[in-house]
């Protein structure tokens, strides 16, 4: 009699004879029996080899800004710094104006501040800027405060750099660098990021830093190549130096080439008499606002430092109809870097050209005469200090009366006007239309109709004095400069007899 047995005892069987095979066998089985020993100690549930294969999403890694607070998110993306002053001149007020600055500087360069010291001193030190005694005193600072840069208010020499940081144990930049990364931030045209790169490395230059394989030198030049062991070759760091030093004649020499299309631009202006009008100032004092609400030219305003650098230029009209252009230009700073204005010459050279300058000033700071004597410091650095000035104290509405008063008082030419709310701008159109130069020659013309270009030129070149439509032609008393007047010269009516 053969005797019967079940399937799993014929599966045991089978496994141990071949073990291999019974795996095989399960894997091709597409409909296994659940088995509480073998399946129940299974970690975890078991999936299809499809779903086993298919992306899975891990909960709780997300980085999103919703996921962490807004003081988080700022904490993971700033870096931590301690301000570091030194008070040579001037009251205290006046250091902690400047610091207050540079900390309104850090912040616009993406930076937390954390703390701030000045230290009274005759002349910075020589080695650490604030000597050596309070240079770890700074150290302690840094420590307590978990600040990651330090950012001195003047700039440093490459040994002050260098041994302030051996002190603090930290990143050390200078006021120079920290307005220099402002500027590549904000540079949007191309020859605003080439004068600012120009810039970066003629500050770079004299502090570069060689460590280890950067002081080697490379193999000297032989006659013909041979064993080339003759001489001290060229270091490292000479090399990047060389390098800088080309890549600058080359960014000079870009500049210089985009200078020509601007000049192009301004000879036109001058062929067809058109007078110019330049907005400059401290940065942060409404100029791109004023040029707004002036044109309605639509450039970004931001209440940060240095929010436009790139010059714009836009036609304007004065209310007594004639033709003007309006330029705004980069924002002063005081102790602006040297670096700056030599790479940023030729876009202020537009204050120079110009006929009038607006020079704007922030009424509502705490110190207004300090922002005009920088600003006039730098306008007469870039060779303009004899174009005529009118003083627009701006942001009226935030100033304090008194100040206004002031200001008004010690500045001769001088008007009060808010960009925001428009209060003054009607005053201020009026006043410029006045200081502009006026046309040399006061002439009357009859033109005839059939030379309708004439007078379309009388009204954007000269100033109209009276308008008159005869059977003969257009009956014109007007104000031009000497070329129109000559070509008008033909027009004039004979006096009857």
């Amino acid at each position: 009699m053969t005797s019967s047995s079940s399937p799993s005892q014929d599966t045991q069987s089978f496994a141990q004879n071949h073990p291999d095979g019974l795996r095989a066998d399960a894997l091709m089985e597409e409909d296994v029996a659940w088995s509480h020993e073998i399946d129940g100690e299974r970690d975890g549930d078991q999936f299809d080899r499809s779903e086993r294969a298919a992306l899975r999403r891990v909960a709780g890694l997300s980085t999103e800004l919703e996921d962490v607070t807004e003081v988080e998110y700022r904490q993971l993306r700033l870096e931590r710094v301690v301000l570091v002053g030194v008070w040579t001149s001037g009251t205290a007020t006046d250091s902690e104006n400047s610091l207050a600055e540079l900390a309104a500087l850090a912040e616009t360069a993406g930076a937390l501040v954390l703390d701030g010291v000045i230290q009274r001193r005759d002349k910075p030190d020589a080695a650490t800027y604030i000597g050596s005694g309070k240079a770890n005193e700074l150290r302690e600072i840094v420590l307590e405060t978990g600040a990651d840069t330090v950012i001195c208010d003047g700039e440093l020499s490459p040994g002050q750099l260098i041994h302030l940081e051996d002190v603090v144990k930290v990143k050390v930049i200078d006021r120079t660098a920290l307005i220099l990364d402002i500027f590549a931030q904000h540079a949007k045209s191309r020859e605003g990021k080439a004068q600012v790169a120009l810039a970066q490395m003629q500050y770079m230059l004299p502090r570069l830093r060689g460590w280890g394989q950067s002081l080697s030198r490379q193999m000297g030049g032989g006659k013909g190549g041979g064993l080339a062991t003759r001489g001290p070759g060229e270091t490292k760091i000479e090399t990047d130096r060389r390098r800088i030093r080309e890549k600058m004649a080359k960014m000079r020499r870009e500049i210089a080439d985009m200078k020509v299309g601007r000049e192009i631009k301004r000879q036109e202006r001058r062929r067809n008499k058109v007078p110019s009008v330049a907005i400059a100032g401290y940065t942060n004092a409404g100029k791109s606002s004023l040029l707004n609400r002036l044109t309605g030219a639509g450039v970004l305003v931001q209440n940060e430092l240095f929010a436009t650098l790139d010059p714009t230029v836009r036609r304007a009209e004065t209310p007594g109809g004639r033709i003007y252009t309006l330029a705004d230009t980069v924002g002063f700073v005081r102790h602006l870097p040297h670096h700056l204005v030599e790479a940023f010459r030729s876009t202020m050279e537009e204050v120079g050209d110009s006929d009038l300058i607006l020079h704007v000033v922030d009424g509502s700071h705490p110190a207004p005469e300090e922002q005009l004597a920088a600003v006039r410091e730098v306008v007469r650095d870039v060779g303009a200090n004899k174009v005529p000035e009118i003083v627009v104290i701006n942001k009226a509405d935030a100033a304090d009366p008194l100040v206004l008063q002031r200001l008004m008082r010690n500045e001769k030419r001088s008007i009060a006007v808010s960009a925001r709310t428009g209060q003054g701008i009607a005053e201020l159109l009026a006043l410029i239309d006045v200081e502009l130069p006026h046309p040399s020659v006061e002439i009357e013309v009859l033109v005839p109709y059939t030379l309708g270009r004439l007078v379309a030129r009388a009204h954007s070149e000269g100033e109209v004095i009276s308008e008159e439509h005869t059977p003969e032609g257009t009956l014109l008393k007007l104000r031009v400069h000497e070329e129109l007047a000559a070509e008008l010269q033909a027009y004039v009516p004979v006096p009857a007899v």
